[in-house]
């Protein structure tokens, strides 16, 4: 192993070689970059390639972490506004888009550079270019800026972590007053209106960030509901809060065409309620993610990928060539970052020889909007398709000490469990600090609690996270915080 010489013996590909590892990893994003590091760990030569200049990938750089800063100033700025009810008022904030900018772009800088120390304390050795692969044991890594300029490395193993990318739509103009999400969180210019194309989670976060600086902000969803793949009872207390808040909701409604004019972008909508062609300062598309499995000749390498970009896996993470696997949004669904690191780290370790697969029972989904809203495990959506029987244990947060103490009510906490076997199956939470929440009632499912696990587990108050205990005494008919009928 090393710097430079022949491509070894069965190889489709003959010339040089410039770098030779057991382990090359495609992609540092966070799995990426955490397969990297437990392959290390565990005694592996590994090369990590990105083709951004930093390490982190979309979450970090451009995606989770900017946005969840960019939201906590949201919070604040709407939280402040909130105690006028309560006796408090304060002064009309003034928002600094530069300022907001750096301080986000410090935090990221933090971030990144701590992921190169842990890279250079393990050894890694990191490439930077767009990798391709050359044939199933060769990878060649272009410069981003200068395709001319490459490096063809050799591996024994590879892990493609290569994420996806923002989906587009094929009728929209050429203008930058059209964002992504990356575009988006660089607040280059806070205009009165802003549309926001997609009522999912990336959409309805970055519209929460806008909306906070003082834009007018619409959204336009195709279908007919906001937050598709949550339960409409989890999604109804947001949608309340931000149809008062925003200029307009139009669900089941398509756009149709967007026009650059110098004064703005003219957007052409269809179906029923639809508008009259409207004029926006920005529009935001967020209308999904696709994998980047057609962009690295995954079938040079024999890798099966499919028309969309996602490369097919076992529970091992191996693609249909087993020294190749592949982990991440490049999987499949859910497109989610923690996702990708426990499939990161599994993967790593059977590379390294140990018996290892990828077995979680559930995978927690968070929308970091006002309200937060998390899921994890069955929804009641998905149990009434299957036509499971099952049982139902919800707690308003109308009746909670500490939801009343935040100026917030409109929560709720919703278990699910099955009817047989008693087990806590799903869980939804809708309040202020849901993601964090939903990660016991993650635990709860893996380990196969029911509602007398949950309802005798004493939890401190008065705090939100009573209320999980309250909707399991809900479902049990112990609760006494409210008056309901026993239900056995």
């Amino acid at each position: 192993m090393g710097e430079g010489g022949q491509a070894m013996a069965g190889s489709d590909y003959t010339g040089k070689v410039d770098i030779s590892t057991q382990l090359l990893v495609l992609g540092s994003g966070p799995g990426g970059y955490t397969a990297a590091f437990r392959a290390a760990d565990l005694g592996l030569e590994t090369t990590l390639v990105e083709r951004f200049a930093a390490l982190g990938g979309v979450c970090l750089n451009v995606g989770c972490i900017p946005s969840k800063a960019l939201l906590h100033v949201a919070r604040v700025i709407d939280d402040a506004k909130a105690m006028a009810d309560h006796g408090v008022t304060f002064s009309k904030p003034v928002i600094n888009p530069d300022g907001l900018r750096d301080w986000k772009n410090q935090i990221v800088g933090q971030l990144t550079g701590g992921l190169d120390g842990l890279a250079k304390k393990r050894k890694i050795r990191v490439v930077t270019g767009h990798g391709e692969f050359l044939s199933p044991r060769h990878v060649r890594v272009a410069k981003t800026n200068n395709a001319a300029e490459s490096q063809v490395i050799e591996f024994e193993q590879c892990i493609i972590a290569v994420g996806s990318e923002s989906a587009s739509l094929p009728f929209l103009p050429d203008d930058p007053r059209i964002m992504d999400s990356t575009g988006a969180l660089e607040l280059e210019e806070l205009p009165a209106r802003m549309l926001v194309i997609g009522g999912g989670i990336i959409g309805l976060e970055l519209a929460t960030v806008y909306a906070a600086l003082g834009v007018k902000v619409s959204v336009v969803e195709l279908t007919s509901g906001l937050m598709s793949g949550c339960d409409p009872d989890l999604v109804r207390p947001l949608e309340k809060r931000i149809r008062k808040e925003y200029e307009q909701i139009m669900l089941g409604v398509a756009v149709t065409g967007v026009e650059a004019l110098d004064e703005g972008l003219k957007v052409s909508f269809s179906g029923d309620g639809a508008p009259e062609p409207q004029v926006y300062g920005r529009v935001l598309v967020a209308v999904g993610r696709k994998p980047n499995g057609l962009r690295i000749g995954a079938e040079a390498a024999g890798v099966a990928v499919d028309e969309r970009g996602f490369i097919d896996v076992d529970r091992r993470l191996r693609t249909n060539q087993a020294h190749i696997f592949a982990i991440g949004d490049v999987v499949g669904e859910p497109m989610l970052a923690h996702k990708a690191s426990h499939e990161g780290k599994t993967a790593a370790e059977v590379a390294s020889g140990l018996k290892k697969s990828f077995d979680a029972r559930v995978i927690p989904s968070v929308a970091y909007t006002d309200p937060e809203i998390a899921w994890v495990g069955e929804t009641e959506t998905e149990l009434k398709a299957q036509g499971r029987a099952y049982g139902k244990g919800v707690f308003p947060w109308a009746a909670s000490g500490r939801s009343l103490a935040l100026g917030r009510n409109e929560g709720i906490s919703k278990l699910l469990f099955d009817e047989g076997s008693g087990q806590l199956i799903g869980a939804g939470i809708v309040g202020p600090q849901a993601g964090d929440l939903i990660a016991e009632m993650a635990l709860a499912i893996e380990m196969g609690c029911d509602a007398s696990d949950i309802a005798l587990t004493i939890h401190p108050h008065p705090t939100l996270s009573e209320t999980l205990a309250f909707a399991a005494e809900a479902f049990e008919g112990t609760l006494t915080d409210l008056y309901l009928p026993k239900k056995r």
